[in-house]
């Protein structure tokens, strides 16, 4: 097989390939173990027909299209394989002469990867912004801790207040008539959580236990229920009781309501630690995004739309995915907030366009720079992956690799290790990191 290359506008390449005629001839003789078993010929059984006798009657162009159907791929996957070529997007068969006893000739067009024009990535002196974690950070979680934990408690004052909860019986009315699902009794609601129909909570402050009070309220005029959508009602509530919510001690008791920990201290020191590794997480995005801009106002590189769209499709079921683990599915989701998916995915092309273009750059830059994974590398994350798997590890290693995840490993590997170097190269020092490099200096 003979396989040339030419570039093409739009970082297209066609490849003109020519296949041997013991290929076309191996590829008709399959066409016809497939064809022969459709045809029907007077004076012969089903799938008996002489292959002479069905080209004879039928011609030999029968056979032509399943045997280019049988041909094609493999020879594309070896042409590709042999040029080392990574297309974007399917292969599209251009032109092709095929005939019986010939040569097969195929005219392919393949898009690829464009070609990325770095400018300066180095020596850019972006800022990564310091960590600080506060004692009032910590004391902030505890609290919200503490409200977690709180307990209802009956209340000694008689009056509604702003954040009580209150114990009440209701019933609503439309046009003086009682409308369905407008009934309750002995329902506890927060004043202030927004729970009920806008204006309804608010009319509750000042309402004094044992009172009977007429509420007006208006249905929003998207409400689902569209015979109340818009319309004005009114409620008849009796305050039965109203609570308060009693926040529990700042002790060791709370900690290990909380989870497994021995004492306040033990939990306050977890609380910093999670609060640091966040902290540090955003820091690190913050300085990757902020120094993958600066590279991008230098670089020239144009980004195919079939590298957005895959990003956008794999935004889509990322976020389908994790909208599932709230026990919604994204379709619903999605009604829930007034978006359809077309406008889903206008909104999200600007970040999909972002991330296909920070790829690029940085598969750009491991290049240049001549940075590699090994397998022992590779090797080495995956036993890190799957140590604590209650799976023979080995094997699950091999189910894991049979997916093709050690190649997303790879480039996640790389991107890491270039990351890595953007950051050595780019960082901003603060003044005390300049304080000590001068005095390392004038010692020297």
């Amino acid at each position: 097989m003979k396989v040339e290359m030419e570039n093409q506008e739009g970082n297209r390449i066609r490849l003109d390939i020519e296949v041997e005629k013991e290929k076309v001839d191996e590829a008709l003789e399959k066409a016809y173990r497939k064809v022969v078993k459709e045809v029907k010929i007077p004076g012969f059984r089903k799938g008996k027909v002489p292959r002479k006798v069905l080209e004879a009657r039928l011609g030999e162009e029968v056979l032509y299209q399943d045997a280019i159907e049988i041909l094609v791929p493999p020879v594309l996957a070896e042409a590709l394989q042999e040029k080392e070529i990574e297309p974007i997007d399917q292969p599209t068969l251009e032109d092709i002469h095929f005939q019986k006893g010939e040569p097969a000739k195929l005219q392919v067009m393949v898009e690829v990867e464009p070609e990325v024009e770095l400018g300066k990535y180095t020596g850019l002196d972006v800022e990564k912004p310091e960590i600080s974690i506060d004692k009032e950070d910590v004391d902030q979680v505890l609290e919200q801790y503490r409200e977690q934990q709180a307990a209802l408690v009956t209340s000694e004052r008689e009056e509604v207040q702003d954040d009580d909860f209150v114990v009440i019986d209701f019933e609503g009315f439309h046009d003086g008539e009682p409308f369905e699902g407008g009934q309750g009794e002995d329902y506890t609601l927060g004043i202030g959580t927004n729970t009920f129909i806008p204006g309804f909570e608010e009319q509750l402050i000042g309402a004094r236990v044992g009172e009977e009070k007429e509420i007006q309220v208006t249905f929003p005029e998207d409400y689902r229920e569209e015979s109340l959508a818009g319309k004005e009602v009114t409620f008849k509530v009796k305050i039965k009781e109203i609570k308060e919510r009693e926040l529990p001690p700042l002790d060791d008791e709370l900690a290990q309501t909380v989870g497994e920990y021995e004492s306040l201290e033990e939990l306050k020191e977890e609380i910093e630690k999670n609060m640091r590794q966040k902290a540090e997480n955003d820091s690190q995005a913050k300085f990757e995004n902020d120094v993958m801009d600066a590279i991008a106002g230098d670089v020239k590189v144009d980004i195919p739309e079939k590298l957005v769209e895959q990003r956008m499709d794999e935004m889509y079921k990322e976020t389908d995915s994790n909208v599932q683990q709230k026990g919604i599915s994204l379709e619903d989701y999605l009604q829930m907030t007034g978006v359809t998916k077309d406008q889903w995915m206008e909104e999200n092309r600007p970040y999909a366009e972002k991330q296909v273009r920070n790829r690029l750059i940085i598969d750009a830059i491991a290049q240049k720079e001549g940075f590699t994974i090994s397998d022992e590398e590779i090797e080495e994350k995956m036993d890190e992956i799957v140590k604590d798997s209650e799976h023979d590890t080995e094997q699950f290693k091999t189910l894991l690799k049979a997916q093709g995840y050690d190649k997303m490993l790879e480039k996640d590997l790389l991107r890491e290790k270039v990351l890595n170097f953007l950051w050595e190269e780019n960082k901003k020092q603060t003044e005390k990191e300049q304080d000590q490099d001068q005095k390392d200096k004038t010692e020297e």
